[in-house]
């Protein structure tokens, strides 16, 4: 696990500055504590931070082909590299490392910008080639590692793994992009490709660029992989429930391949103790697993937790998060770089933090609930859909309108009382029923919330575009796997991993996701949708294939999620610190937001009036943005 860093020049003849290119290289020594190199040539300039896995002695980046005209700067891992490494052999190839590195040089020779569909793992890297004089970008399928760039005016393009690699670059623009701003506050993060900042965009998962020196001033990133639900699955069950844990403990196997201690998170949810259980029958050694604990009970998993490391005979540490771990506020501000309001993050560093103090690389279970339909809002959606197809637009509309409008807003009231979003949601189309149920901020709060520079800049725009964009763009017709497939592009790569790469990269923790290995994924998908969600039970079939390697208990409960308790955190140890963040100067100075409605915001929730826990946080969590910015 790696950092990368770089800059090309349309022009050969303009100079890299070693010195800038050191110093955006060591914006991300986290990243890469181990070891770090640069490599510089007329127009361009390649920088590298390395955390040793694999190869330990050698595969040192900047890395090049034999003769040297082809060089690469890496993140990540390829999991089939031994594969690469005879195929590329057999046609020719030599190596002198034993590294994954040298598989994507080669491969680059061999197949050019085709070779990304040749590798399975997760990576983000750079190639140069001196002899078509071409960058290319690439990043992975599913966003596991992530990658900026920004493509300036005088023909520059500078990119890193971190935004903040970037921002050395004189010249770079700081602008807020005002429609990224809409995002972040209906989403709760920064879809891709935006940024926070006009200036940079974020590669987007399974597409390339390349930029030739001769050739267009404007390349667009090229797509090479896209989800699909049409891949051929069995038809009996039992033999369904067969192959997916087959494909799983391969999926699994592959990513135990180490020089480094190895371990795993175990939260006590499905996906990460279906990891841990592969780890356990395929490893001769305890397993090394840990997770984090609440005193609120209503968020604590960790007893469900202690069951499976119990039946693996894990070696198994637990960590109490407790309020006082909102003094990483600041913090994650500097991990992500741009505004980020998933609360989870705060445990989730925690936990990178605890099992760094024992492994290198750690296993996570996270994609399992975007693939198998394991949250909520599908079965709701589902739900809603179903009304949809019965009662005609024309009349659902109008009726669920009404009833929304007049239900009274009942945060404080058991949930069987709570039906004004189910009744505003089944007013709306299936797109906008579904950006509804995923909204950090609805619309009518997040018009109350902005100022008359923001309502003014978005001229128009919406957050709900985004899933607009997704869901037209799905290869599927039904409405489960529609909402999935928006997941799979939006809250997969711009919140979950990119929460888990940046926290774990903050302590220089490599995490593997199994469970998004694309071949899993691929035969996953093709499962009917009646299989991934049936009746309530969300993830039905990955359930029922898990029965004889994990307890009832931590199978069947209800879902709870990797979450903090921020309703009461801010109604009283953390009281006065989030009245004075969201009323104080810094969003108040920023001119985007009417300060009465974040008056009354804080007001209403801290009285117990209304639940405003999410959107404060994003609040927060923007006020943190502004101040780091500011200091910069």
């Amino acid at each position: 696990m790696c950092g990368i860093v770089g800059m090309y020049h349309r022009d050969r003849n303009v100079s890299v500055d070693r010195s800038l290119l050191s110093r955006m290289n060591e914006t991300q020594h986290h990243r890469g504590p181990d070891d770090g190199g640069l490599f510089v040539a007329p127009g361009v300039g390649l920088g590298h931070r390395r955390l040793s896995i694999l190869d330990l002695s050698g595969g040192h980046q900047p890395l090049f082909n034999e003769d040297e005209t082809v060089v690469v700067v890496y993140n990540g891992e390829i999991y089939n590299f031994g594969e690469l490494f005879a195929d590329l052999k057999a046609r020719g190839h030599r190596f002198r490392t034993h590294c994954d590195t040298e598989a994507i040089v080669h491969a680059w020779e061999e197949w050019g910008e085709d070779c990304v569909t040749r590798f399975r793992g997760m990576f983000a890297f750079a190639i140069w080639d001196s002899n078509s004089e071409t960058l290319f970008l690439a990043r992975d399928r599913l966003g596991i590692k992530p990658l900026y760039y920004a493509p300036l005016a005088d023909g520059t393009v500078v990119f890193g793994s971190e935004l903040k690699s970037l921002l050395p670059y004189p010249g770079l623009s700081r602008d807020l992009d005002l429609a990224a701003v809409e995002d972040y506050f209906a989403y709760g993060y920064v879809p891709d490709p935006r940024t926070v900042f006009t200036a940079v965009r974020k590669l987007e998962p399974g597409h390339t660029i390349a930029y030739r020196r001769g050739g267009t001033d404007d390349p667009r990133p090229r797509e090479y992989w896209d989800v699909r639900f049409d891949a051929e699955v069995p038809t009996d069950p039992a033999e369904i429930e067969h192959q997916l844990i087959e494909r799983l403990r391969d999926a699994v196997s592959a990513r135990m391949i180490a020089e480094v201690p190895l371990g795993a998170f175990l939260s006590g949810g499905v996906d990460s103790s279906a990891v841990v259980a592969m780890m356990a029958e395929a490893s001769r050694d305890p397993v090394d697993t840990c997770s984090m604990s609440f005193a609120h009970k209503g968020y604590d998993e960790s007893r469900y937790a202690a069951m499976v490391a119990e039946r693996y005979r894990t070696n198994h540490r637990v960590r109490q998060v407790d309020p006082d771990s909102f003094d990483l506020i600041d913090q994650l501000a500097t991990f992500y770089d741009e505004p980020f309001a998933d609360s989870s993050a705060m445990p989730t560093f925690r936990v990178c933090q605890l099992a760094r103090e024992k492994v290198t690389v750690a296993l996570s279970g996270d994609g399992g609930d975007e693939i198998f339909a394991g949250y909520r809002r599908y079965r709701w959606h589902h739900y809603e859909e179903s009304v949809r197809g019965r009662v005609p637009s024309a009349v659902r509309g109008p009726l669920f309108g009404f009833l929304g409008a007049a239900y009274p807003k009942l945060d404080w009231a058991p949930k069987p009382l709570r039906a004004k979003s189910t009744f505003q949601a089944l007013a709306r189309s299936s797109v906008e029923g579904f950006f509804h149920s995923v909204s950090v901020m609805p619309d009518d709060l997040r018009r109350r919330l902005y100022g008359d520079r923001m309502r003014r800049g978005l001229q128009g725009y919406q957050a709900i575009e985004v899933l607009r964009r997704h869901m037209a763009a799905a290869p599927t017709d039904h409405h489960l796997s529609r909402a999935q497939y928006a997941d799979m592009k939006t809250y997969l790569p711009g919140d979950i991993l990119t929460k888990v790469d940046r926290t774990s990269m903050a302590v220089a923790l490599e995490v593997r996701v199994p469970v998004l290995d694309h071949h899993f994924l691929e035969w996953s998908c093709g499962l009917p949708p009646d299989l991934r969600l049936r009746g309530r039970e969300g993830k039905y079939i990955f359930k029922k294939a898990l029965e004889p390697h994990l307890p009832g208990d931590v199978l069947y409960r209800p879902k709870m999620g990797f979450s903090v308790p921020l309703a009461e955190w801010f109604r009283g140890p953390l009281r006065e610190r989030v009245r004075r963040m969201v009323t104080g100067e810094t969003l108040a100075d920023s001119g985007l937001f009417d300060r009465a409605f974040l008056v009354s915001m804080v007001d209403q929730h801290q009285a117990g009036l209304r639940d405003y826990s999410a959107p404060l946080w994003s609040l927060v969590m923007f006020e943190s943005f502004l101040r780091k910015t500011a200091d910069a």
